[in-house]
């Protein structure tokens, strides 16, 4: 078993085990606001941060598949509809304000570091589907895939942040789901709101996910020597 343990330590990027770390924050975080305060309010959290460990876990699961085929179409869109699960989390910023008697920057330390370990499931999931699709797509069609879903992404947060749908509702309530996206795709000018959010949002997402992906590629450009001036 502890051989097993290793090996699957050993295939967790770094990256992966620095998630696993802040996540482990915001939990500890959680634990003392329950003990020393005896307040429930935020253990929404550990449901929030299970759905928004969804779209790795497919995304990983993606990355291990081979080609284009059915399986690997089915574990994409299974990715597809969790994937805004992740940075939904950022939204969850709705609840902070004041609690007695909870300290008001103890509460803003759990929600900004929920807010950011949704951010960074979103980012490193995505970018694994990426890689994925690099493998098997030509370049303008990733770029156009990657696009389309920071919007969709946006467009899922916005469905359920103020519409109060969730992943789950594509198997359990199928038929309000799409109508709801008919209405909104069919009559967009009725809808300025949610597209108006969908693509700030997206936009928002984009602009962070580039941003570290040139802050990483810049990284490994830089000569070992002055490795030490950069800050990451």
């Amino acid at each position: 078993m502890l051989k097993s343990l290793t090996i699957m330590l050993k295939k967790i990027s770094p990256l992966e085990k620095m998630l696993a770390v802040a996540i482990a924050f915001t939990m500890t975080l959680l634990l003392i606001r329950v003990l020393r305060y005896h307040d429930h309010l935020y253990l929404f959290y550990i449901w929030n941060t299970f759905l928004g460990v969804l779209p790795l876990y497919f995304s990983r699961k993606l990355a291990r598949l081979s080609g284009i085929n059915l399986r690997s179409i089915l574990v994409l869109a299974c990715w597809l509809v969790f994937f805004p699960n992740a940075p939904y989390m950022i939204t969850d910023l709705f609840h902070f304000g004041e609690k007695t008697p909870v300290p008001l920057w103890y509460d803003l330390l759990i929600v900004s570091s929920a807010a950011w370990n949704g951010l960074l499931l979103g980012i490193i999931s995505l970018m694994q589907v990426e890689q994925f699709l690099v493998r098997h797509l030509k370049g303008p069609w990733v770029k156009a895939i990657v696009v389309l879903s920071f919007v969709l992404c946006g467009y899922g947060v916005y469905i359920g942040r103020f519409l109060r749908f969730n992943s789950w509702d594509a198997v359990t309530n199928p038929e309000a789901l799409l109508f709801t996206i008919a209405g909104h795709v069919l009559k967009p000018y009725n809808h300025l709101g949610a597209w108006a959010f969908s693509i700030g949002f997206g936009g928002m997402f984009g602009i962070v996910y580039y941003t570290l992906q040139q802050l990483h590629h810049h990284k490994k450009s830089v000569p070992p020597n002055e490795e030490r001036f950069f800050i990451s």
